[in-house]
């Protein structure tokens, strides 16, 4: 066991730190504060790099790094800082003393900052890669930062007002857009008063986006020259900053699977609690997991790493977790600008004033760059151009709306009834959030800052003038929950599960959720068992089975005999195909291929034939979408359509996976071959050789997990990438794996994924793909990817014995002056 000792200024006593074999930190201290100091440093020792990043994005600090190319991210950014009364932030989050905390924490990360001056070897390498330096943090950062939390709709928003405003007529418009998203509960969504997207700018929401995009490198944008810069200001439909072009907006396909099944229906006679948040797959991961202990708390789970506390696991008596439950947040409005005075927008009968703000931007190599920010009294103006000022209103200008950290309020409580009043403090990202504690009792509770809209239903922009205004929240204890329900348990996955007896009509929460494919799935296995086990639980968690995909199956094997031979061969590959997507299956391919590459294309050209309405739609609502296969069209159209797009499906297969469509990979193929570290070089613990498959077909071989450092593309020697894993599933399954339909890709899913027994807090386990640390050189940089990718978990220990039995590394940290 190896064993580190370092000061920490501020603490009131020695803290210690135990790093168990899967990368967990357990911190003990004497009091809270001290934990929360702890766990900043610790977060520093483990992700500063990627913290750094965090920081530098969310203020509007890149270009100070990494020069011209950055400044346009910068400002966006800049656009979405928290501006409002700091007193009120810190009240917000709930009665603890949250401004002690996060300073605490600050303190700590700010120590190990310090330390890396001190002790050069101890920064981590990309700092010297790209010749930059962490900075220091200010507690009002952590909270100021909006930009990386998940609200909605203005994407959706402005999609849908695009294509009404192609669309021949209202009815016409709202069937093509059925086809784009999903509306939910039943609802017509309602045009606002002098709404006409025909002539908005295509670079409407270049701003939005940009603010909201990780952070890429690339030669190219590094060796931008100042009368470039502006030209790095477009995102591409994957995410990632470029010249151009742009990409159609789209929602981020971001959610979660959460259940807990009461006493009563588990193999254990004890609550069972899961997760698996879905997010988009970053390396390092977005999640950090930790256990902290101090006199009044002993919380284990996982937050996001530049946050104190944990926002999912248990605290020994009660357990907790989320998923996105999608409340719509944000709209879009579109303000009349005086034409004598542009700097004026319509308000009732007169005008009112857009403040404007400028700011400096340091850029690495030359002088500061001014700018000028816009803002109204709904937001920020993301774009002006013909007479108007398009401004955001979201609650991330509100008190109180850094994203997870109203967690906080809930890390003691101990009853259902305790856990949803600390909800009260919670705005955002809006979340279904389960809570089953020691006793027995299970919950659900829905949070976030939910506006009340009196003359909108949030589906479109509309105009800035006031008419269309917020007029504050809804009561958090108005929206929906269930206590004990006499099920005997309770699930989540994003899906519009408003009760029917909640006035959705009136509240307008929300009319566009997740497609149902997870939630039904969850439903069927959690109805069909009795005495559910945590291993139940770890294979649900990792279920491939994909309605959308067995419904095509069932429609194929429906057709006529055909005289194509590809089509015959395709349809005996599907014959006995059960809707599952497992890594290893020839018809998972085969299907998947058909329906992202050929079925539906085709299908929304023969749905929507003006081709301008139609560029609209991509990807398209795959609910909508099927339900349209198999209930719009003639059954001779349908059939040709299905048979001419499955030959071509099974000949794209053949070119991407050669000629045998029944073989398999070779056994070896199920997991990653880590390889050994470079000789005399930095560790490449990290980086995983795809193995050589045979040469028969399989879902693995094109649909990967590729965890991509993102460094890699300025110096790929460095082998920090980890991956490729072959995986199983899709959008549609429980074991959510969203791709690129280009590359197969992943793009979203579970990163983290929890099962909790609830008192035998031992046996619960965990997960965080590809490892806890964003160090390259650390052990614990990709040693959790192979278990991942096989779909398995570790122990989550909490007990002070089983934690010391699994101790690998001890660091101690000691009181010291300043």
């Amino acid at each position: 066991m190896s064993g580190t000792r370092y000061p920490l200024p501020g603490l009131d006593g020695p803290v210690e730190i135990r790093v168990d074999r899967w990368g967990l930190a357990h911190i003990r201290a004497g009091t809270a504060l001290d934990a929360f100091r702890a766990q900043g440093f610790n977060a520093g020792r483990d992700r500063l790099w990627q913290l750094d990043l965090w920081r530098k994005r969310g203020l509007g600090l890149l270009a100070a790094d990494f020069g011209p190319g950055y400044l346009a991210q910068d400002r966006a950014a800049r656009l979405f800082l928290y501006r409002g009364d700091m007193a009120a932030e810190w009240a917000a989050y709930g009665p603890q003393d949250t401004q002690a905390i996060v300073t605490a924490f600050v303190e700590g990360l700010n120590a190990y900052v310090a330390l890396t001056e001190a002790q050069p070897e101890l920064l981590p390498p990309e700092f010297d890669l790209t010749d930059t330096r962490p900075g220091r943090w200010r507690p009002e950062d952590v909270v100021r930062i909006r930009s990386h939390g998940l609200v909605r709709n203005v994407l959706s928003e402005v999609a849908r007002a695009r294509v009404l405003a192609c669309a021949e007529s209202w009815e016409a418009g709202l069937a093509a857009d059925d086809l784009r998203k999903r509306v939910s509960p039943l609802h017509e969504p309602v045009i606002p008063d002098g709404l006409d997207a025909a002539d908005w700018p295509d670079d409407l929401l270049d701003d939005f986006r940009l603010a909201t995009a990780a952070v890429g490198f690339s030669p190219e944008r590094l060796a931008a020259a100042r009368d470039d810069a502006w030209a790095w200001s477009k995102v591409d439909a994957h995410g990632a900053v470029t010249r151009g072009p742009r990409a159609a907006p789209k929602e981020p396909a971001e959610g979660s699977n959460n259940w807990v099944v009461g006493p009563a229906r588990t193999e254990t006679g004890r609550p069972i609690l899961a997760s698996d948040p879905h997010r988009v797959y970053l390396q390092p991961s977005l999640r950090y997991a930790v256990h902290l202990t101090a006199p009044g708390l002993d919380v284990i789970g996982a937050g996001e790493p530049a946050l104190p506390g944990i926002s999912i696991g248990h605290n020994g008596h009660a357990a907790f977790s989320l998923t996105i439950a999608p409340m719509d947040q944000e709209d879009l409005f579109v303000c009349e600008t005086d034409p004598a005075d542009p700097d004026r927008y319509r308000s009732g009968d007169g005008w009112e004033r857009i403040a404007r703000i400028t700011e400096n931007i340091p850029v690495r190599g030359g002088p500061d760059e001014t700018v000028v920010l816009g803002f109204t009294r709904h937001g920020p103006i993301i774009r002006e151009a013909g007479g108007r000022a398009f401004a955001l209103r979201t609650v991330w200008s509100e008190p109180g709306a850094a994203a997870y950290l109203g967690s906080l309020a809930y890390l003691d409580a101990t009853s259902p009834e305790a856990f949803g009043a600390a909800l009260h403090h919670w705005s955002a990202p809006s979340v279904n959030q389960l809570y089953a504690d020691a006793t027995g009792r299970i919950a659900w509770f829905m949070a976030g800052k939910a506006p009340v809209r009196p003359a909108h239903d949030g589906l479109l922009p509309v105009p800035g003038d006031g008419r269309y205004d917020w007029a504050g929240f809804h009561d958090p204890a108005a929206l929906p929950r269930s206590l004990d329900p006499d099920a005997g348990w309770l699930a989540t996955a994003n899906e519009m599960n408003l009760p029917p007896d909640f006035p959705a009509e009136d509240r307008k929460v929300g009319f566009e959720w997740a497609e149902p494919w997870r939630a039904r799935r969850i439903r069927a296995v959690l109805g069909g068992q009795t005495r559910h086990s945590l291993a139940d639980s770890q294979a649900l968690q990792a279920d491939v089975v994909s309605e959308p995909a067995l419904r095509l199956a069932d429609l194929i094997r429906a057709l006529p005999a055909p005289s194509d031979p590809d089509i015959a061969s395709a349809r005996a590959l599907l014959a006995a195909f059960d809707g599952a997507l497992h890594h290893d299956s020839a018809a998972a391919a085969l299907i998947e291929v058909l329906w992202v590459h050929h079925l539906r294309p085709a299908l929304l050209g023969a749905l929507v034939p003006d081709a301008r309405t139609r560029r609209l739609l991509p990807p398209g609502d795959t609910h909508s979408l099927i339900e349209r296969l198999e209930t719009s069209l003639d059954p001779a159209v349908r059939d040709a359509l299905l048979a001419e797009a499955l030959g071509a499906a099974f000949r794209d297969c053949l070119e991407r996976m050669g000629p045998d469509p029944m073989d398999r990979l070779a056994p070896e193929a199920a997991g990653p071959v880590t390889l050994s570290p470079a000789e005399g070089g930095e560790s490449d613990v990290g980086t995983t050789a795809r193995p050589e498959p045979r040469a028969g077909w399989s879902w693995g071989r094109l649909h990967h997990a590729l965890f991509a450092h993102p460094l890699t593309a300025l110096k790929p020697e460095t082998r920090w990438d980890v991956g490729p894993l072959p995986v199983g599933g899709s959008a549609a399954s429980v074991m959510h794996a969203e791709y690129r339909t280009d590359s197969f890709r992943l793009t979203h899913g579970a990163s983290f994924r929890m099962v909790v027994d609830v008192g035998d807090w031992d046996k619960s386990v965990f997960i965080n793909v590809p490892g806890q640390s964003g160090d390259p050189r650390s052990p614990h940089y990709a040693d959790l990817a192979p278990i991942w990718g096989a779909q398995d978990h570790v122990p989550m220990l909490y007990g002070r014995a089983a934690v010391d039995a699994a101790t690998e590394t001890i660091i101690t940290l000691s009181p010291c002056a300043s």
